[in-house]
């Protein structure tokens, strides 16, 4: 039975970025390393975007930007100055292609395309079992989500931003390369909170996705019907489907960091690394995994093991998006109207700044009572209860 010092269990997006960080650190050279996913990463499975001010260590596969955005609604429309910001756009198999040309130079590093079947937290080690092998370690970062543990309570609700995408090409250039739509919430709500995303890399060419932050997924040729109605009604006639992509990804304050032991820590989704209040993980996953990487050297300067369940650490933005999901939760249909009352009206550059937990308490209040507050103050005697008992 082969001994490791750290365990990945899953090699998403937090997996990738951890061990990425661990070799250009090279803190990490003496440390044994496996990572174990059934998914062997060759393919496009999703697309990452975010904001940044300046220039990133994922520069290189950074495969578009922008410096406009248009926020849409029955009511009106707004075109959004992002200066300082740029939103770039990342494609995963440039990600994980990016990540796999560095690893596999490692001889400390392992990826076993296997299944994981068995984790066991022992006092001196983390015993793990895949549909072939065992394997022990002294410490263990999993990051595969376990969906039926966070949907069998109700303490905290958990919605789904779940969504179909076409990447097209259309015989017309009807798109402004120049500007993502962020949020178009003119298509019919239907009770829930459903908005068109567009991503255009050219004149011709776009990503079109139909995205809903609601409890239940459609099924499958409602989110195509939507994306071909919206296609129509910009007046597109003539395209074609390059590639398609979908997902679901869970929106949930459910306390993660209380799965976390001596030994094990997770990580990513199954970490809580997500952004609960809007699904966005690329740039709070950049965050932790750098927060993570110092933590784990504290492993390599002492002389007993760290502790895993030290690394959480909760802030208030937590309790801003309890504030939200409990809205949506009891009033899904209410979600365009908290997005369209935030980017009516607000900053643009202090909204993404507040999205990415970087603002002080007076940026917080003035991005917050852009919002309608009677939803929030009912929102608020709800919640404030249940975090005081956390």
């Amino acid at each position: 039975m082969k001994h490791f010092d750290y365990i990945f269990t899953g090699t998403g997006l937090s997996a990738m970025m951890t061990v990425y960080k661990m070799v250009l650190s090279g803190k990490f050279t003496k440390k044994s390393i496996l990572l174990i996913d059934e998914n062997p990463k060759k393919t496009n499975d999703r697309t990452w975007c975010f904001w940044a001010e300046e220039e990133t260590i994922w520069e290189s596969i950074i495969s578009k930007k922008w410096d406009l955005a248009l926020f849409v609604n029955d009511n009106y429309n707004r075109d959004l100055e992002l200066k300082p910001y740029q939103y770039n756009q990342i494609r995963s198999l440039d990600f994980y292609n990016s990540v796999f040309d560095l690893i596999v130079q490692q001889e400390n590093i392992t990826f076993l395309n296997d299944k994981v079947t068995d984790i066991n937290e022992l006092d001196t080690h983390v015993f793990v079992a895949t549909s072939t092998n065992t394997f022990t370690c002294n410490h263990l970062l999993n990051s595969i989500y376990n969906k039926a543990l966070v949907e069998s309570q109700n303490k905290y609700p958990v919605l789904q931003q779940h969504f179909i995408g076409w990447f097209i090409k259309s015989s017309q250039p009807i798109f402004n390369p120049e500007q993502v739509t962020f949020m178009d919430f003119s298509v019919a709500q239907k009770g829930n909170t459903r908005f068109m995303y567009l991503l255009p890399t050219s004149k011709n060419e776009a990503l079109i996705e139909y995205t809903l932050f609601s409890h239940s997924l459609l099924e499958k040729q409602e989110y195509e019907l939507e994306i071909k109605n919206y296609i129509h009604n910009l007046g597109i006639g003539d395209y074609e489907i390059i590639e398609k992509e979908q997902g679901s990804i869970p929106m949930t304050c459910f306390p993660f960091w209380k799965r976390n032991t001596k030994r094990v820590l997770n990580i990513g989704t199954a970490g809580g690394w997500t952004k609960a209040s809007t699904g966005y993980t690329f740039k709070k996953t950049d965050k932790k995994s750098t927060q993570l990487i110092a933590f784990l050297q504290r492993d390599n300067n002492s002389s007993t093991p760290i502790e895993m369940k030290s690394f959480h650490k909760k802030s208030r933005f937590w309790f801003y998006d309890l504030l939200l999901l409990d809205i949506l939760n009891r009033n899904n249909e209410l979600g365009s109207r908290i997005f369209s009352g935030m980017f009516q009206k607000g900053n643009p550059a202090l909204i993404f700044k507040f999205l990415d937990e970087e603002t002080n308490f007076i940026e917080d209040v003035k991005v917050i009572l852009k919002c309608p507050k009677a939803p929030f103050i009912k929102s608020l005697f709800r919640v404030i209860f249940l975090s005081n008992k956390l």
